[in-house]
């Protein structure tokens, strides 16, 4: 296709990867990492030596349904008004203000 067969490799890696995770594929994944392996892009072998460390957790995020997005939304909006405040504010006041923002 291109001039650089190593971009293409690497394309062809990042978008099995975001199919893996956008169709909630994760029984792919050590497939995928093996195929990562197998070829040489210095970049991905980190990523997928990281992946491969918490590999259980990661098959589950990417196979089943749920998600802590709300959880996590609610998380972000907390540390937000926390740096709003710059950390000068005490526990009752970042109480008062997260309370009052729901």
């Amino acid at each position: 296709m291109t001039q650089c067969p190593e971009l293409d490799a690497l394309t062809g890696h990042v978008r099995a990867f975001a199919r893996m995770l956008t169709q909630l594929r994760g029984e792919q994944l050590a497939e995928w990492i093996r195929a990562v392996r197998s070829d040489d892009p210095p970049h991905l072998h980190a990523f997928a030596n990281g992946l491969e460390r918490d590999r259980a957790a990661i098959t589950a995020g990417l196979t089943l349904p749920w998600s802590s997005g709300v959880v996590e939304g609610h998380v972000n909006r907390i540390k937000m008004t926390k740096r709003h405040m710059y950390g000068r504010a005490g526990f009752a006041l970042l109480r008062k203000r997260v309370l009052l923002a729901s």
